[in-house]
């Protein structure tokens, strides 16, 4: 059986790692415990998180068991690692929901059947700490000078850091000691920008219990322009098709840009790596080929082939002028709202296309709305029952984003 570490490595994913030939070597003679963390911060996934449920499926097919830790408590905290200011608290009631939609979505990707995965929820052990006592304990290797090195912490010094955030570390650290006393996990894995923090797990056990565990970051999900990937104007890609139906997931990927095809297909996908350099390679027209077969596959892994298959025909329909098929983004309002007729700013926020009155604005000024393919002049354009036909009109934002609305009786 191929070593993993090397198809992480080869396929771009592999960033930082403690004692790289010891871990390789590991992972090649012996099933492994491993556990990445998800803090619930949101009620849904992002395609962010994708690229990290796509290293744990690529560990747990090469025999070795990954700890999904759902982080019920660390998010009473909050990650402060790339954030210019406090997260927002919390109520231990939207954790709690968050928390269990997660568990969901990661149902859907790895097999948590016996001795296959373990789903963990930190609420769990860290809730009920005691204070003094974990401080006696845990606080007692943590350096405050050394801490304040970290980016995580030194980027927050001058506009302001709390000792609230400041204890996260220290829960992050003792969830690996917790998983490593409690499961034999050796190994964390985390995005780059986890580092620091898993480095703190990875020390507290070596002084605590004298053994060697190990660390592993993989890089960001990022665009050739730098922009963290699953990030639009419109907001976040989420994993939820109520937050981000299949058909967006799908013109997202469509329009990667050609820079970033043959990155985003070796790490989104399971596509041999000898297709993938040979899609990466097409060239003009041609590149878009290999980005719909990018757009196909992470839809299909997402949501299932047959929403696959309706996002692709949808793109398609839209693409050759036929855009009453597929699964084209929608919705239906009252007949009565268009009798008298609605202004187009308010139409546009209403289905979600705007957040504001000044967006639509803006949009509208650099022609950037269309109504079936005829773009709006005017901010007080109203809508009105004589614009549709059958019942619908198609309303288009920039080249890309479409979105019907459909009127009921």
């Amino acid at each position: 059986m191929s070593n993993v570490y090397d198809i992480l490595e080869e396929r771009g994913y592999i960033d930082q790692v403690t004692y790289e030939d010891e871990l390789r070597e590991l992972l090649g003679s012996e099933p492994v415990t491993f556990y990445i963390g998800f803090d619930a911060t949101a009620d849904s996934l992002t395609l962010g998180h994708f690229l990290q449920i796509m290293v744990m499926m690529y560990m747990q097919q090469h025999g070795h068991r990954p700890i999904a830790l759902i982080g019920g408590g660390t998010t009473m905290i909050g990650d402060p690692s790339g954030k210019a200011d406090m997260r927002k608290v919390l109520t231990k009631e939207t954790i709690d929901y968050n928390a269990s939609r997660f568990k969901e979505q990661l149902s859907k990707f790895l097999d948590f059947s016996e001795g296959k995965a373990i789903m963990v929820n930190n609420a769990d052990w860290l809730l009920d700490l005691n204070y003094v006592n974990f401080m006696r304990e845990i606080g007692i290797h943590f350096s405050v000078n050394r801490m304040l090195t970290f980016d995580c912490y030194k980027n927050r010094i001058d506009k302001g850091l709390t000792f609230f955030e400041f204890g996260y570390m220290l829960m992050q650290s003792y969830d690996f000691l917790h998983l490593y006393r409690n499961y034999g996990c050796k190994l964390q894995l985390g995005g780059s920008d986890q580092w620091s923090n898993i480095l703190g797990g990875y020390e507290l056990i070596r002084k605590l219990e004298q053994d060697k565990v190990y660390a592993m970051t993989f890089k960001l999900l990022t665009t050739a322009e730098g922009k963290k990937m699953g990030k639009t104007e419109a907001g976040t890609i989420w994993l939820d098709p109520e937050k981000t139906p299949p058909y967006e997931l799908y013109q997202y990927l469509r329009n990667t840009d050609d820079r970033d095809v043959e990155k985003f297909l070796s790490l989104l996908t399971f596509l041999p790596m000898d297709e993938v350099k040979r899609l990466g390679s097409l060239e003009g027209a041609e590149i878009n080929k290999a980005k719909e077969v990018l757009a196909f596959e992470v839809t299909k892994m997402i949501h299932g082939e047959e929403e696959a298959i309706k996002a692709q025909k949808a793109a398609k329909a839209l693409f050759y002028g036929g855009a009453e098929e597929g699964s084209i983004p929608h919705t239906e309002m009252d007949k009565s709202i268009f009798e008298e007729g609605i202004g187009i700013l308010d139409l546009l926020k209403e289905i979600g296309l705007t957040k504001s009155n000044s967006e639509g604005r803006r949009l509208i000024d650099q022609g950037g709305i269309s109504i079936d393919d005829v773009k709006v002049e005017t901010i007080n354009r109203k809508i009105t029952l004589d614009d549709f036909k059958d019942g619908k009109i198609m309303i288009r934002k920039g080249k890309k984003v479409f979105h019907q609305v459909r009127v009921k009786n």
